[in-house]
């Protein structure tokens, strides 16, 4: 009979909403379900035997991608009740770099949510919503820069929620030039009140690795969703949940 601890529930849970995630996203997740917030991974080693126990009684299983340099873990129909991902869809970048940020959020001490389904075309569906407290954040990840006629719709409905719904700010996650068709856009469309409150970082690659410092990201003095006066956002279910439906 496998012995799971509750570190490994919660990660086939996380990995069972991220889909697949790299082995550096797999460290920074260890130590953030373990308890850690000072943002510090676990070591490569204790990653990868992490995933060969794992992948040794059937619940996680992995490979390696043609955009990887290193393999991609998922959780197996036995851990979860969903198929093996599509590595070589489109999207198999964009998935692994969103596993990286929420991550790296989590051993940040955050919990990491499923954001809202748009209920109209203007509205705009985020990649994550990481919460810590009372403080709120809008996570994107932009490894290529959108048609630029798009910005004005999805940075208007993140002013709107900055104001209105006590998010605290936005961050993009970004490849260098996605980073500045998004901060250049960001300029047009959001009031200068409420423009610092978005954030661009050029830490990832094209192939959704992460290769930056994410010092900045911590860096921040944002208000709360308490401390602007808001009355709080309605986030949908938080991964773990999500992730055992």
């Amino acid at each position: 009979m496998v012995q799971l601890t509750s570190r490994d529930e919660a990660m086939l849970e996380w990995l069972g909403v991220v889909r697949m995630a790299d082995v550096d996203a797999i460290r920074w997740a260890l130590a953030g379900l373990a308890g850690e917030t000072a943002g510090v991974p676990v070591s490569r080693r204790k990653a990868q035997q992490w995933v060969a126990r794992l992948a040794g009684v059937g619940l996680v299983d992995r490979a390696r991608p043609n955009f990887q340099d290193g393999q991609v873990v998922w959780a197996t129909h036995q851990a979860v009740g969903r198929g093996a991902p599509n590595l070589y869809r489109q999207t198999a970048r964009h998935e692994v770099a969103v596993a990286a940020a929420s991550a790296r959020y989590l051993a940040r001490g955050y919990e990491w949510f499923r954001d809202r389904r748009p209920g109209s075309t203007q509205e705009h569906q985020v990649d994550g919503v990481a919460i810590k407290g009372d403080r709120i954040e809008l996570v994107e990840v932009e490894l290529t820069p959108k048609t630029l006629h798009r910005y004005k719709t999805i940075h208007t409905n993140h002013a709107t929620r900055m104001t209105t719904t006590g998010v605290a700010r936005v961050v993009y996650l970004c490849t260098p030039d996605a980073a500045r068709v998004v901060a250049r856009e960001a300029d047009r469309f959001i009031f200068r009140t409420e423009r610092h409150r978005l954030l661009t970082l050029p830490v990832l690659d094209v192939r959704g690795k992460w290769v930056g410092d994410d010092a900045p990201l911590w860096d921040d003095t944002a208000p709360s969703g308490s401390e602007s006066g808001s009355r709080g956002m309605a986030v949908s279910t938080p991964l773990f949940e999500e992730a055992a439906r």
